[in-house]
C-alpha cells in the first residue's frame, strides 16, 4: 500500500514541478486516501483527470452520481493546460482527456500510446462548436477579406485551425496571408472588440458572450463550413491504463456517456451547471451538444486524416482510422467497430 501511495504521490509532485500544475483540487486528501487503499483492495481504481474551469462530461458523471457503485473515481489532479492534456494521456501522467482528434491522432503518428475511447461532443446547428465573429464596422464579411488580417483562435493544431484554413482555401483566400494569434476562448470577444485580433473563432460557452454583443457580428459557424464533421471533441485514454484496467474504463466511458445523453436531454439544467461551475452569466452561457451514446463513428476521424495529410502534417498512410479510436469499452455500441 505504501508503494502505491509513494508513486501516485511522486507523479502528482513531477507533473506539478514541470507544468506548474495547481495542488490536488480535492480540499479533501483524506478522501483520495481512502480512494487509494480502497483500489489496492481491488474495489475502486482512480484516475487521474484534470480539474480545469470548464464544462466537461466527467466533471457532470461525478456531479449526477454516475461513478457510484462502479469499480472506479476520478483522482482530480489540479489545473492542466488544454496543449498539455494529450500529451499527459500518452505518458500516464493522467489517464483520460478530451482533446479535438487531430491533436490525438497527430500524438498517436509520434507514437504516444492512447485510443479515443469516447466520441464527446458534436456540432449541431443550433449548438455548433464554434461561432466567427468580427466587429460590425471591420469591413470583414468573406474569407478573401481576411487576407493580411489576424484571427484570434484557441490553439493551434486542433479544430479551429484546421477546419478554418480548410474553409476559407476553399472560398479562395490565401491563408498564407492570414496571421493566426492565440487567445484563449474567455478573452476572445474583448480581442475583436478592442482591435487586438479582427476576428474571434469562440467555443461555447463563451461565444454566448460575443453572440449578445451588440458591436459584433457572427459570420459563420463551424456547422455553416463542414456541416460539422469536424466538431468532434472525443475522450481519450492512455494505452497502458486501458489495458491493466478494462473495467475502470468501460465504468468511464458508461458514465460520461449517460452523462452526454443527460445534457442532451436537459439542455437548460446542464447551462445552469456550466454558469455555477465557471461563474458566467446564465443568459452568456450557450449550450453543447454531444454524440449519443458517445459510440463513435469513422468519418470525423478521417476528415481529420485527410486534412493533416493535406497541410503536410502527417505522412500518407502513417495513422489509419482504426488505429485512432475502439469502441470496445462502450456497452452502447452493440458490436460496433472495436
Amino acid at each position: 500500500m505504501g508503494t502505491r501511495r509513494d508513486a501516485l504521490g511522486k507523479l502528482l509532485s513531477i507533473s506539478a514541478a514541470s507544468l506548474g500544475l495547481a495542488a490536488c483540487s480535492r480540499s479533501d486528501n483524506q478522501a483520495s486516501s481512502e480512494t487509494s487503499r480502497t483500489a489496492q483492495n481491488g474495489k475502486v481504481v482512480p484516475f487521474n483527470y484534470p480539474d480545469n474551469p470548464s464544462f466537461d462530461l466527467i466533471y457532470l458523471a461525478d456531479r449526477l452520481g454516475y461513478f457510484d457503485g462502479t469499480s472506479t473515481r476520478p483522482n482530480y489532479v489540479g489545473k492542466i493546460a488544454a496543449p498539455q492534456i494529450i500529451p499527459l494521456v500518452g505518458t500516464g501522467d493522467i489517464h483520460f482527456g478530451s482533446r479535438m482528434v487531430p491533436l490525438v491522432i497527430s500524438a498517436i503518428a509520434a507514437g504516444a500510446d492512447m485510443k479515443v475511447i469516447a466520441a464527446g461532443s458534436k456540432t449541431l446547428q443550433e449548438a455548433p462548436h464554434m461561432k466567427y465573429f468580427v466587429r460590425k464596422d471591420s469591413g470583414i464579411r468573406t474569407p478573401r477579406d481576411l487576407e493580411g488580417k489576424t484571427i484570434g483562435f484557441n490553439s493551434f493544431g486542433a479544430c479551429a485551425e484546421f477546419v478554418s484554413k480548410t474553409y476559407f482555401r476553399e472560398h479562395g483566400a490565401d491563408v498564407n496571408k492570414i496571421n493566426f494569434l492565440v487567445v484563449p476562448d474567455n478573452q476572445g470577444e474583448q480581442a475583436v472588440i478592442g482591435r487586438n485580433v479582427d476576428l474571434a473563432i469562440i467555443h461555447p460557452p463563451h461565444s454566448g458572450g460575443a453572440e449578445a454583443n451588440p458591436e459584433l457580428q457572427r459570420l459563420w459557424t463551424d456547422y455553416d463550413l463542414d456541416r460539422g464533421l469536424g466538431g468532434m471533441a472525443p475522450y481519450s485514454v492512455n494505452g497502458r491504463f486501458a489495458r491493466e484496467n478494462p473495467q475502470a474504463v468501460r465504468d468511464v466511458v458508461t458514465a460520461i456517456a449517460k452523462a452526454g445523453n443527460w445534457v442532451n436531454a436537459h439542455t437548460d439544467e446542464a447551462r445552469r451547471y456550466t454558469a455555477e461551475r465557471l461563474g458566467m452569466e446564465l443568459k452568456h452561457v450557450e449550450r453543447y451538444a454531444y454524440v449519443d451514446d458517445q459510440i463513435i463513428t469513422e468519418p470525423p476521424i478521417q476528415y481529420y486524416i485527410d486534412v493533416l495529410e493535406r497541410e503536410g502534417k502527417l505522412q500518407p498512410g502513417k495513422v489509419a482510422v482504426k488505429d485512432v479510436y475502439t469502441n470496445e469499452f462502450n456497452p452502447f455500441a452493440k458490436g460496433a467497430a472495436t
